[in-house]
């Protein structure tokens, strides 16, 4: 039996979709068009296109791509780039266009919720490849699993996200104080 869900439980969903697309766009799209395609959730009709055989493919595909692109140390700098540009507008437009039945302030909310990434832009910079090269797998669990959660149980992927948000403004605070420290201690020298 599929899933369908009230105003409330949709925007929740949204939330842990929407953020598990600014981790990993293609899995979440390929997770939500195989999780409709297998009868346990109704998308609703805005994203309806993403249980298309060839989306899911696609997506697929990309995912298998961007899955050893992320474990390229060199690579996976230019490859997150260029994925800047589809990640956070793919993520907003889904989150858009799913909640077209919502409030204009609601589906911006969710947009902007969709659009956001942190964490990845503070770590891929960084020179030695484990710690990529782990989050990159994490990345790629966590946007299955909660985009899995999110439509499973919406107010927990919800919840999640919102802890997840605070670990971002707290690690991104770290990382920013970090840096000051860096630069007035070279300054200082």
């Amino acid at each position: 039996m599929a899933l369908n869900f009230n105003t409330d439980q949709t925007a929740a969903m949204l939330a842990g979709t929407s953020f598990a697309a600014g981790l990993n766009v293609y899995a979440t799209v390929a997770t939500l068009g195989l999780l409709s395609r297998a009868g346990v959730i109704t998308l609703p009709s805005a994203i309806d296109a993403l249980q298309s055989w060839w989306i899911i493919g696609v997506s697929l595909g990309l995912f298998g791509i961007e899955f050893f692109a992320d474990k390229i140390p060199a690579f996976d700098l230019i490859w997150n780039a260029l994925q800047t540009f589809v990640r956070i507008p793919v993520a907003a437009l889904i989150a858009y266009a799913a909640t077209s039945h919502l409030s204009p302030g609601m589906q911006l909310a969710s947009a902007a919720l969709g659009g956001k990434t942190a964490l990845r832009a503070a770590v891929t910079p960084s020179p030695e490849p484990v710690s990529n090269i782990a989050l990159s797998f994490g990345e790629d669990v966590a946007a299955v699993s909660l985009s899995w959660i999110a439509v499973q149980h919406p107010y927990i992927g919800a919840s999640i996200v919102v802890v997840l948000l605070v670990i971002v403004v707290l690690v991104t605070r770290w990382v920013v104080r970090a840096v000051r420290g860096l630069f007035r201690r070279v300054r200082e020298a």
